[in-house]
């Protein structure tokens, strides 16, 4: 199948758990003026140009597949991947960071800044594999961190620059909501610019039950408030007491959370971007690439095991089943029934036929321990933020989890 057809793809439509129509809040980004907004862009949809909103973009659905890996991995399904055990760190609340979790994969700084066999991770043997390992040659990846293959790698801090070892994504997944009513709003009364919201809105509001009023005097200093401005401390500075949580908030209005007609989550497995990988010729090639094809099944069932519970407000559900499709070279398709024991079989049946190809495979993960570098940085960042004086408090980002990718 891998070595003949285009693709396997589905398009899942979605709507809320709560019922069609009801309103769920996708991810915000900074917009003007740093005031939070939805991604809209306008899709051809049925002959139409609708406008639609991002739910869950490539990269976070990249990585949520990846967190439904790590959980077939602790139910045995045995997949290579890289651990780093801060066990005996002593770090609050880390305890093992593995390829499946780094933001960039197998290649990520927190591997890099570990040790193995008594070497940096990227001065080992196995190390100097995945630096050297290219599309003509993947068999390094295969063995260490297929899901590189999947979802994409690049080692940026490598040799040349960042010219190092860089795999494309082979799998692309996208949540969005189609037909989303916006509103026209002009930013630029000058030049007539416009923009679009959504036409949704969410309140907030919160009161106090002590009844703390926003005009009594609180000093916040460095480590602590008082209503004293000498009790406070060390660079203390009257605030209002909303900036210690305490006190009323005053309600508020802002265009935000949608409807929409439905949602579409789409997945798409690109054979033809399996092709350009290899492992060394004839078999080793087919198997290769029949156990990353495999792997993306298993972490597509996996998804649909978990559900679509994408964050607050945001709980979607499957609208019917839609069947996988097999799409051919020439356009044309053919349904696929496939569910999570079949999946699971069918990379078990991938596994064992790479073993037999000469592929060096392990369900153990390889393990790396943290070099005491890394370990100062997180105590010392833990120490900041426990204290208050990390400087992140001020950097804004978007509340979708593809920040990672």
């Amino acid at each position: 199948m891998v070595e003949e057809g285009a693709a396997l793809r589905r398009r899942q439509i979605l709507q809320p758990v709560g019922g069609k129509g009801d309103k769920i809040f996708p991810p915000t980004y900074p917009g003007r003026d740093s005031q939070p907004r939805h991604v809209y862009e306008k899709r051809r949809v049925n002959g139409e140009d609708v406008w639609c909103v991002l739910v869950d973009s490539v990269q976070s659905q990249a990585n949520r597949l990846e967190e439904s890996l790590l959980a077939a991995i602790a139910d045995g399904v045995p997949i290579p991947h890289v651990e780093v055990d801060f066990t005996e760190a002593g770090l609050e609340g880390i305890s093992r960071i593995t390829s499946l979790d780094a933001p960039h994969r197998v290649y990520d700084a927190i591997l890099r800044d570990s040790l193995y066999d008594g070497k940096g991770f990227m001065d080992s043997d196995v190390g100097q594999r995945l630096a050297k390992a290219k599309a003509e040659d993947a068999s390094a990846l295969l063995e260490i961190s297929p899901t590189a293959l999947l979802f994409g790698a690049w080692h940026s801090t490598g040799q040349g620059g960042g010219l190092g070892a860089k795999f494309a994504r082979s799998l692309v997944s996208e949540i969005v909501a189609v037909n989303v009513p916006v509103e026209d709003v002009v930013v630029n009364p000058r030049t007539g610019e416009i923009d679009v919201q959504t036409s949704g809105r969410r309140t907030r509001s919160r009161i106090d039950p002590l009844g703390v009023l926003r005009n009594v005097k609180v000093f916040r200093g460095a480590d602590d408030w008082s209503t004293t401005k000498e009790a406070a401390g060390k660079n203390a500075k009257e605030v209002k007491p909303s900036a210690i949580n305490h006190g009323n908030i005053p309600p508020s209005v802002q265009p935000l959370g949608i409807t929409c007609d439905y949602l579409e989550h789409s997945f798409v497995l690109s054979f033809a971007a399996l092709r350009r990988l290899r492992f060394g010729g004839g078999v080793r090639d087919a198997a290769g690439r029949a156990l990353v094809a495999a792997l993306g099944l298993v972490a597509l069932t996996e998804q649909d095991a978990r559900g679509y519970a994408l964050r607050s407000r945001c709980d979607l559900v499957c609208d019917g089943k839609a069947p996988l499709e097999f799409v051919r070279p020439d356009g044309s398709t053919e349904a696929v029934e496939i569910d999570r024991p079949q999946a699971r079989a069918l990379y078990q049946a991938a596994y064992d036929a790479a073993l037999d190809a000469g592929f060096s495979l392990s369900p153990e993960p390889l393990r790396l321990t943290p070099q005491e570098k890394l370990v100062a940085i997180v105590k010392e960042s833990q120490r900041l933020a426990l204290a208050r004086k990390g400087g992140d408090e001020d950097e804004a980002g978007s509340d979708d989890v593809g920040s990672r990718d």
